[in-house]
């Protein structure tokens, strides 16, 4: 499959690219993806701000050998910039530095990063102060805003730092990291949340899931395929799942990652205990599960059969709930990991809902509902449960839609484009990482900050 769509690749070709901005259609560009060894970002980083956060982070990456401005000069081009924000408390106080922001992204660089730094609006200890919730939930609306203002595969996002917890935070650093770098091509105007100052720092960031054994659902294709493999490249055994009839599938895509192939039906009761007992049996530890496996029923609900709504329950949520409860049962007794991990595919159709889509809307919402459950299960641990929203990902069913729906789904985002299932896929890696372990319960969506739901 091709990086980039044909109207992408037609664009950005001189009689395209003319052609587009003359009659004013959508001018995506090739967004930067992660390749082994890859820098975080090429060029100056401007880092705005003068609270501790802001210093933590210029001394972060000065010691990684980045450049780093904390000034923004003349004309100064660059590649990403970090606008900390996390000791603000009345909206009166972002002025100076967001236009100090606004006047360095007239250099932003294509593909470039824009990271705002903000404490949790969430947060129950401040609730009843008027004046610090009215600017932490008003940066939120800002990075919203300014993501759908970039261009050139440009990107906003923003990590948010609970009460207590610093940017020198394993999982703050991690979630730094991802946004700079291309594992987050296709995340766009979202809020990774740092919860706790739990997990640890790799020794090798190239190799961040050295030594793990994580079970993949779904592996034989698609995304399920992308999952294994980055998981692979980043140093970890693949559990690869799926049905018996994508059999051949599966062993081609684990022989390639060395993994191992397990052909087994999810929605068979024992499902997680027999995956426990042949990890076990063939490493002797299990680090964590993704819940990629799912299918679709698509119907109106007038015309939804019990057929198609309780086949798609029982894959796509009822299944995980029950492999789960079975895994975690073991949790401490030797084989399932004391820190274990947990993501799950969830679905924009499950935030915004989608026509045609009730049931896979249930299923997917419902993934959510899990991961809020099971979060406070998995902290005491350093464990964690998260899931993974994906919006339009180019994928054997998306190419299977009617040409016009799909053109107009591809552009409805702020990067204009389809994601692939590697963009996923380095979303789920990141979760697994030991440097994530702060990061737990949450909704990450990857979707180009697609222009449906919350």
């Amino acid at each position: 499959m091709p990086h980039t769509d044909s109207y992408t690749r037609f664009v950005n070709k001189p009689l395209g690219k003319k052609l587009a901005k003359t009659v004013g259609l959508p001018q995506p560009v090739p967004l930067r993806r992660h390749n082994k060894g890859d820098r975080l970002i090429s060029g100056p980083i401007l880092v705005v701000g003068d609270s501790p956060a802001a210093d933590a982070i210029a001394k972060q990456l000065w010691a990684d050998d980045y450049d780093v401005r904390r000034d923004p000069g003349l004309k100064q081009p660059f590649a990403g910039i970090i606008l900390a924000l996390d000791d603000v408390s009345h909206p009166a106080d972002l002025s100076d530095r967001v236009l100090e922001v606004g006047t360095a992204l007239r250099g932003l660089q294509s593909n470039g990063r824009v990271i705002t730094i903000l404490r949790d609006p969430q947060d129950a200890t401040a609730a009843t102060d008027a004046s610090l919730m009215a600017a932490r939930h008003g940066i939120e609306g800002f990075t919203r805003s300014l993501a759908k203002e970039m261009r050139r595969g440009a990107t906003t996002n923003g990590i948010v730092l609970a009460e207590g917890v610093e940017m020198s935070a394993p999982s703050a650093q991690a979630a730094l990291r991802f946004l700079l770098s291309g594992r987050s091509a296709y995340v766009a105007g979202q809020f990774i949340t740092v919860s706790s100052a739990a997990g640890s720092l790799p020794a090798d960031w190239d190799q961040p899931l050295a030594d793990k054994v994580i079970i993949v659902t779904g592996a034989a294709r698609g995304i399920g395929e992308a999952i294994s493999e980055t998981l692979a490249r980043d140093g970890a055994t693949v559990i690869g799942v799926d049905m018996p009839s994508a059999g051949e599938a599966l062993t081609a895509v684990m022989n390639r990652v060395n993994g191992i192939a397990v052909q087994l039906d999810i929605t068979d009761h024992n499902a997680g205990n027999r995956l426990l007992a042949l990890a076990e049996e063939r490493f002797g530890r299990l680090d964590g599960i993704v819940h990629n496996a799912g299918i679709t029923r698509d119907k109106l609900l007038a015309n939804m059969d019990a057929g198609r709504w309780d086949s798609l329950i029982g894959v796509n949520i009822s299944a995980p709930l029950r492999i789960n409860d079975q895994l975690l049962a073991a949790l401490g007794q030797g084989v399932v990991v004391e820190n274990f991990r947990i993501t799950s595919l969830s679905s924009t159709s499950g935030i915004a809902g989608n026509r045609g889509q009730t049931n896979y809307a249930v299923a997917k919402a419902g993934v959510i509902g899990m991961t809020q459950a099971l979060a406070a299960r998995l902290a005491p641990t350093e464990g964690s449960i998260n899931a993974v929203a994906p919006g339009f990902i180019e994928t054997a069913m998306t190419d299977a839609m009617p040409t016009a729906t799909r053109e107009v789904a591809r552009r409805m985002n702020s990067l204009q484009q389809g994601g692939r299932p590697i963009d996923v896929a380095e979303t789920i890696a990141f979760l697994h990482a030991d440097a994530a372990a702060g990061i737990n319960g949450t909704t990450l969506r990857v979707c180009g900050q697609s222009m449906v739901g919350k």
